[in-house]
């Protein structure tokens, strides 16, 4: 068993988060994650209306009754949202772990969800953006590197330094990412001072993600070296499965394209249509560098298992040297 600060505080098995992954991370997917020993985090803005994000918390509730999460989309959006709508619901519903992300700091939901008891946690990529969160109050902060598939910040710094600097710099826990798809990446993060860790990219090459077999097939074929930075020109930079949609944006940025024309390849609508009808080429897909690591799609339960298994073997043969 890996027990750590991070397990203690949310009361979940193992020390790893699944990553929030927009139109994937919905009800049956985030349970599935939850009762395999992890933490599932729904992602709130996939749902348009309060009815409809209540039924898919209600959902969580009915499939797992282990801790799950919610994240709160701080990102910039083409629908308007008020994520306080969210929040009313999410406390409604007794969730209390809550799971901020994007370009700014909470500081508009933190003092509420603090109030109501709920356990925080903020998504981020460098140190003064942690120390920034620490300070206004965050129980827990999660840093990913520049591995990291989806949104990876401009500083352009890997793990093995962002990690443990961010770890210096606090006195609450760190959740590490970026490049973890198995034990031995789990248990480097632990070694960097992290108290747990966040994974994305591994968990799309489960059974249980609500993606299209087309596309897994893909994925899993795919080399540590089939990712692409996307949308530095609109300083929103995220790391994506290497395809033609992610090569024909880097064509538009470098001819000056602005949101507008980006959008006919990043656009969310755009990735619903490789996730749901297995159109590879349709849109950009979120992709971590360890997408080259990842050889077989597990059920859940067996891919996290896995994961903790490599990473006890892992400790256990370094303490013989």
């Amino acid at each position: 068993m890996l027990k750590t600060k991070v397990t203690e505080m949310l009361g979940i098995e193992h020390p790893i988060i699944g990553g929030t992954m927009m139109w994937i991370s919905k009800g049956e997917f985030v349970a599935s994650i939850s009762e395999a020993g992890a933490l599932g985090v729904l992602a709130s803005a996939i749902y348009q209306s309060r009815a409809e994000f209540r039924d898919e918390l209600q959902k969580v509730k009915s499939l797992t009754s282990k801790p799950f999460s919610v994240n709160i989309n701080m990102f910039p959006s083409m629908r308007p949202i008020d994520n306080n709508d969210y929040i009313d619901i999410l406390l409604d519903e007794g969730v209390r772990i809550v799971e901020t992300s994007g370009h700014q700091a909470p500081t508009e939901y933190l003092p509420r969800l603090k109030e109501a008891g709920c356990l925080c946690i903020h998504k981020c990529v460098g140190v003064k953006y942690a120390k920034k969160v620490a300070a206004l109050g965050e129980d827990i902060v999660t840093v990913v590197g520049y591995e990291n598939g989806g949104a990876s910040g401009n500083l352009g710094i890997g793990s093995f330094v962002l990690i443990p600097a961010v770890v210096d710099a606090l006195d609450i826990p760190v959740i590490g990412g970026g490049g973890v798809a198995d034990g031995r990446g789990l248990y480097s993060m632990l070694a960097l001072g992290a108290e747990g860790v966040i994974m994305g990219t591994r968990l799309l090459l489960s059974e249980e993600c609500p993606i299209h077999n087309d596309l897994k097939a893909a994925l899993l074929e795919a080399k540590e070296t089939d990712t692409k930075l996307v949308m530095k020109s609109i300083n929103a930079v995220h790391r994506v499965w290497d395809n033609e949609a992610a090569r024909k944006t880097l064509e538009l940025e470098a001819k000056g394209g602005q949101l507008n024309d980006l959008l006919q390849y990043i656009g969310g609508e755009k990735a619903k249509i490789m996730y749901d009808e297995g159109k590879l080429d349709a849109g950009i897909v979120a992709t971590g560098q360890c997408i080259g690591l990842i050889n077989e799609i597990l059920p859940m339960k067996d891919l996290i298992a896995g994961v903790v298994k490599e990473a006890e073997a892992v400790r256990d043969k370094l303490a013989k040297i």
